[in-house]
């Protein structure tokens, strides 16, 4: 029996500035590779671009939860493309709900969702998800490799932290932005869901794909687990 497995993939990790599409189809090509052995339900997030929109409504005085629905417009559109790199193996539209994406996966092998609810991050997407389908294991792809002591982009004395209890992540991530379209390793709404449900989180670089196909497989890996430790 197939193991089940969440990932939520960054926005700008599938499709970082300058508009190339190289980035989306080589993660599509690691994520066919791994449907052969495992039902993949894949969150996608708005990125970079979603930002752009919510400061845009932001200073046209649009408030949070309106910035919350363009954000989640963007990452359902960041789905469908992923979709489209994905090909016929896919469930071919993004589910819009959590009922739809359980009912997908009885027929496909991959499913693909965007946001859902205003106030709602795509990390807590997926890890209610995750808990809806009582999954082992969530995989964060993200940009950085990992979680770190503080911002490594601003503190060059950053250290990555490989192993790390629920409560410790939940301390790291509570420190970060608030408001719409917040730019954090892991949601602190889903680090409080993965922590209830007891699902074993592995934060990861997208940039870096050997290490990601590595992750996927539960082979050994560059990035950081969050457990019951």
């Amino acid at each position: 029996m197939k193991e089940d497995l969440v990932i939520s993939v960054g926005g700008s990790i599938l499709l970082p500035e300058g508009g190339e599409v190289t980035n989306i189809i080589d993660i599509a090509g690691i994520l066919l590779e791994a449907a052969r052995e495992k039902k993949l339900y894949l969150v996608v997030g708005g990125g970079r671009t979603a930002r752009d929109y919510i400061n845009w409504g932001r200073k046209l005085g649009a408030n949070e939860a309106a910035l919350d629905e363009l954000g989640i417009a963007v990452s359902r559109l960041n789905a469908r493309l992923l979709i489209m790199a994905l090909g016929k193996k896919v469930y071919p539209v993004a589910a819009r709900d959590f009922n739809e994406a359980v009912t997908a996966g009885n027929h496909y092998s991959m499913v693909v969702m965007g946001g859902t609810h205003p106030g709602h991050t795509t990390d807590a997407v997926a890890a209610m998800l995750a808990e809806r389908l009582h999954v082992k294991r969530l995989i964060n792809v993200t940009s950085v490799d990992g979680v770190y002591t503080s911002d490594p982009r601003k503190d060059p004395d950053a250290v990555r932290i490989d192993e790390m209890g629920y409560d410790e992540l939940l301390s790291i991530v509570s420190k970060g932005e608030r408001g719409a379209g917040p730019n954090i390793v892991f949601d602190p709404l889903a680090a409080k869901i993965v922590k209830r449900a007891n699902i074993i989180t592995q934060i990861v670089s997208g940039y870096d794909l050997d290490n990601l196909r590595k992750t996927i497989h539960d082979l050994d890996f560059v990035g950081t687990t969050v457990s019951a430790i």
